[in-house]
């Protein structure tokens, strides 16, 4: 097992049922659940309100958990412009509801939010996202699945920090995006290849290019 990350991720729906994703950066990038990574001392719960609210503007209710999602790479072989092997992951993923008919604040640069139906979600999601939306329709709880990085591309750069974020950090999130709370890296701002700041590291994909996220 490679370097495990602890993140966050939510199935947030309107009351049309529809489901709340984001694409991060330029190109083809496949879209995925608002999330983030947990911070030291921090729960999941909390980590999930303060993390989509931060991504996505959306304050949310959570409602349960519909599970834990150990998601790891498909290949032992490092991708390029990495220096290691893609972390494994456990996401808590939870059921949730947006609190307000419309966002509190705008999302994070460069996060392209958009509402679907659960029976037609986009081709291009991560297979997390895929799966958890499915379990979460069906109303099943405590679920514990096993989900594999795509071969796709996925940003592991950082990406923009949060307006209103007190310590003014970023840090990777739940599918490889780069939320508050590690210092952000030199050479990067908002785009999507070097030097110009992106997002993920486990939405689910594996990186093929070196302007990639975690």
């Amino acid at each position: 097992m490679s370097a495990l990350t602890w993140a966050v991720a939510a199935v947030v729906t309107d009351e049309a049922g529809r489901v709340l994703l984001c694409r991060h950066g330029r190109g083809e990038r496949r879209y995925a659940l608002p999330g983030g990574r947990l911070r030291p001392a921090e729960s999941p719960t909390r980590a999930a309100l303060r993390d989509i609210r931060a991504e996505t503007g959306w304050e949310i209710e959570l409602v349960d958990l519909v599970g834990v999602y150990h998601l790891t790479s498909p290949t032992v072989s490092t991708p390029p412009g990495r220096a290691g092997p893609l972390p494994d992951v456990l996401v808590h993923v939870f059921r949730a509801r947006a609190a307000e008919v419309r966002p509190a604040a705008d999302p994070l640069p460069g996060c392209r939010l958009s509402w679907h139906a659960p029976a037609a979600l986009p081709e291009a999601v991560t297979p997390l996202t895929r799966a958890a939306v499915a379990d979460a329709v069906a109303g099943r709880s405590g679920v514990l699945r096993d989900a594999l990085w795509a071969a796709s591309s996925v940003d592991l750069a950082p990406r923009p920090v949060a307006h209103g974020d007190p310590d003014g950090q970023r840090e990777t999130g739940h599918d490889g995006r780069t939320a508050p709370g590690r210092p952000s890296q030199p050479g990067t701002d908002n785009g999507g290849s070097p030097g110009v700041g992106q997002p993920p590291e486990q939405r689910g994909e594996a990186a093929t290019d070196p302007s990639l996220r975690p």
